[in-house]
């Protein structure tokens, strides 16, 4: 007489691994793109802060205050500041008398 054998087969084996295989190659799919969409979001926010930071230097070039004015001409039409400063100087030294300072002072201011 022959004698069965008891428990799983040599078939009921292979469908056992053979589903784990599956499962196992299907959870390392699932991994692998879990992992891609994980650095193409890295790669996302890494353009996004670039573009932030570079908008901020835009803004702030933007924000400077400008450039300070050239000087004016002087006030009151043409008034002659470095005679006036010269007469000052010579009234200050002396060369100049009051009364010379003063008519020359008027005669510049007009």
């Amino acid at each position: 007489m022959m004698r069965r054998r008891r428990g799983p087969g040599l078939l009921a084996t292979a469908v056992v691994v053979g589903g784990a295989a599956h499962v196992g190659a299907k959870s390392a799919q699932k991994g692998a793109q879990a992992q891609a969409q994980e650095q193409a979001q890295n790669q996302q926010l890494a353009e996004l802060e670039a573009q932030n930071a570079a908008l901020a230097q835009q803004m702030a070039a933007q924000q400077a205050p400008p450039p300070a004015p050239a000087p004016a001409a002087p006030a009151g039409g043409g008034i002659d500041m470095e005679k006036l400063k010269q007469l000052g100087e010579l009234h200050t030294a002396g060369i100049l008398s009051d009364e010379e300072f003063a008519a020359a002072k008027a005669k510049l201011l007009g």
